[in-house]
């Protein structure tokens, strides 16, 4: 199941729990197959293998269903919280029992429809097999669900120490840009009042945006690439600034992406190595360009581009862990951990062809705003 499409079949569920429940469908359809193929070579002569097939998929999936998406759907009522929707309560644990039940009986009604037996027939003529197959239903689904409980809690701890190191890196990065814009201030005070004036209100716009995206949750789709996109702008008119004609940029992103979901301060270190390692050691600086856009059905392309001396100045180092010119700096760490803590399959590209200049694309999944994104001002 890719992304594109189990993001159309669940679109009816909370946007945070769709990944998860793809995921373990895919886990629970996997094992169905062993449990059927099992079932069935332990006793071969008593049906053929297509019947182990269609009971084993309709009980397990009926199972999952009421005890994943539908549980997800309901989660209010079962007062669970995101992004994993487990909680240990007697509420929860009613429901669990129930969705087991109910999913073995409309799958084995499903199964008995198709094979025209009746499972249920076997209560009479052979209790203790009828109980036997109950009692393994029930404890391979209890089994299922406590391992998807760990596995969804280690998920969310995970989530969350990465969040907290992304945290960690915009802290030191944000001091580096400030101290280096007040003390361009200072000087421009004393020798160009008007131009510190617009320094000053660059530089207020930037706080504001910062102190905003530093409140926002990198996973809770609030930062948009607009959001993004304005933020590099107030910090491009802050280095225009500094560096006057030196300093060109261009900012393109279509309107139908502005909606688009990103993590806060995704873009900004990779224009920031731009203007510092290509355009700053450049005597005539040159022009940034970040470009959005669509790429295939179910991705995402940024590209940031510099017209600086490229990545060919200055030997590659192996042994220096933090140099931008064999692509391991500091802000560019930074961007590849934002975009491996992203859901999907994201990457992120460096090319510096000979001659200068140099190139970051970011591949990043695809996803369609909501209604309530797409409302919002």
């Amino acid at each position: 199941m890719t992304p594109s499409i189990a993001h159309t079949l669940l679109r009816w569920l909370p946007r945070d729990g769709r990944p998860g429940v793809a995921r373990r469908g895919l886990i629970v359809w996997g094992m169905a197959l062993l449990i059927a193929v099992f079932q069935w070579l332990a006793t071969p002569q008593e049906h053929p293998l297509v019947y182990s097939l269609v009971y084993s998929y309709a009980i397990s999936t009926s199972i999952w269903f009421f005890s994943d998406p539908l549980r997800i759907a309901l989660h209010r009522w079962l007062r669970t919280e995101p992004p994993h929707f487990w909680a240990f309560t007697p509420r929860t644990g009613a429901y669990m029992l129930a969705s087991i039940v109910l999913g073995y009986a409309l799958g084995t009604a499903v199964g008995d429809a198709f094979s025209g037996r009746s499972t249920w027939a076997l209560l009479s003529l052979s209790p203790q097999r009828f109980w036997g197959f109950w009692l393994s239903s029930l404890g391979i689904s209890f089994g299922f669900l406590f391992y998807f409980y760990h596995r969804e809690k280690g998920l969310d701890l995970e989530r969350q120490a990465t969040e907290a190191r992304l945290k960690l890196l915009e802290t030191q990065l944000e001091p580096h840009m400030l101290f280096n814009t007040l003390a361009n201030l200072r000087a421009l005070i004393a020798t160009d009042p008007p131009r510190a004036i617009h320094m000053l209100d660059r530089l207020n716009d930037y706080l504001r945006a910062t102190l905003k995206a530093s409140r926002t949750d990198a996973h809770s789709g609030a930062h948009t690439l607009a959001d993004e996109f304005a933020r590099l702008r107030d910090y491009l008119e802050l280095m225009a600034v500094r560096m006057g004609p030196r300093l060109a940029y261009t900012l393109n992103l279509p309107a139908e992406l502005q909606r688009h979901a990103v993590p806060p301060l995704l873009l900004q270190p990779l224009v920031e190595n731009a203007i510092r390692h290509g355009l700053e050691p450049q005597v005539e600086g040159g022009r940034i360009s970040v470009h959005a856009s669509q790429h295939g059905a179910s991705g995402l392309l940024i590209e940031v581009t510099d017209t600086g001396v490229g990545m060919d100045h200055s030997p590659p180092n192996p042994t220096t862990p933090n140099n931008p010119a064999n692509g391991s700096g500091f802000g560019l760490a930074q961007v590849r951990e934002r975009v491996a803590s992203l859901p999907g399959t994201g990457r992120v590209e460096l090319s510096s062809p000979p001659g200068g200049g140099t190139t970051v694309r970011l591949h990043l999944p695809f996803i369609k705003p909501s209604a309530a994104q797409t409302a919002s001002p």
